[in-house]
């Protein structure tokens, strides 16, 4: 599963850090999902989709081997 988080966190001007607080999850975490190594839960797709303001389809997309 394909995402944009590190240009959304860049956007909003925050640390990988900063965004594992926010969500509940460690900064490991939120390395692993951006370098998609990891594919989230549904609650925290929810979590990172809310805090940067976008759906969920506008962060995070699947890509033909996620079928």
């Amino acid at each position: 599963m394909k995402n944009n988080i590190r240009v959304e966190r860049a956007v909003l001007k925050i640390s990988q850090q900063e965004l594992a607080d926010r969500v509940g999850v460690s900064r490991q975490t939120i390395n692993a999902i951006e370098l998609e190594k990891y594919v989230p839960s549904a609650l925290v797709v929810m979590k990172i989709s809310y805090i940067f303001g976008k759906p969920v389809n506008k962060v995070f997309e699947l890509e033909d081997k996620d079928w």
